[in-house]
């Protein structure tokens, strides 16, 4: 159902000693949307991020994410999600299929689902004549697509992407965001934060965050209107222009 709320924040707040990573934020996204999280290194979206994942407790507010509470049920949530690091999230000492294997059984996937899933992800990536090589040995660009088949592999109603594209060439970004849409197309819920603004203009609507606060949240064609601007690119350094932090 498209209007279906599946992530509902209430000034949520991340505090550490004096100084508050995320300031009171509130937002809502939909089911199967593509929801972008952009700000400047600093502005609070690994944070806001991490306690939306249940990976960090709020200091105060609240969140539900696919139904659960963030704050009272971290291991229900923990199986309606996917979730993809900035850090790469696969084992390189195993091979690629025994990463499939690996996590469809800690998703509690059957092995008849491991192994039909597995065999239409490696179809699908072209990596089935690849299966048996070392993940560690796979190029960069392949490595992320596989860490984000991983993601949705257990086929979760949301998936928390934190930068997945980062030092990827273009073409291989360009792949990336086909998957992204793929699973969005399913129902997938999918929520990205990214440096690269040409990819807002792939997502259904953006929130920007600076210094802890969202500053504007709408559709990548309605904020370019408001701040008369002609890309991203430009809303961005006009919203980020003022920002007084330097790292998350």
């Amino acid at each position: 159902m498209k209007n279906e709320v599946v992530i509902k924040t209430e000034q949520l707040t991340k505090r550490f000693g004096d100084f508050i990573a995320t300031n009171a934020i509130s937002f809502e996204v939909y089911a199967g949307e593509i929801f972008g999280f952009l700000g400047a290194n600093g502005a609070g979206k690994t944070t806001a991020m991490r306690m939306l994942c249940g990976l960090s407790v709020p200091s105060s507010g609240a969140a539900t994410i696919a139904g659960c509470d963030v704050y009272k049920e971290p291991e229900r949530l923990k199986k309606s999600i996917g979730y993809m690091s900035q850090k790469f999230s696969l084992y390189e000492d195993l091979t690629v299929s025994e990463n499939l294997e690996f996590f469809g059984g800690i998703y509690g996937m059957s092995r008849n689902q491991i192994k039909a899933k597995a065999d239409r992800v490696l179809k699908q990536l072209g990596l089935d004549v690849d299966k048996d090589k070392l993940v560690g040995s796979l190029p960069l660009g392949w490595k992320q697509k596989l860490a984000f088949s991983v993601a949705v592999f257990h086929d979760p109603k949301i998936v928390f992407l934190d930068e997945p594209t980062g030092g990827v060439d273009p073409i291989t970004r360009r792949q990336f965001w086909d998957l992204i849409y793929e699973a969005a197309g399913r129902g997938i819920t999918v929520f990205v934060t990214t440096h690269y603004m040409d990819e807002a203009e792939y997502c259904n609507r953006i929130s920007m965050m600076v210094d802890g606060v969202i500053k504007a949240l709408d559709t990548p064609d309605n904020l370019k209107r408001q701040f008369n601007a002609s890309s991203m690119d430009e809303v961005f350094f006009e919203l980020a222009r003022g920002a007084k932090r330097s790292a998350d």
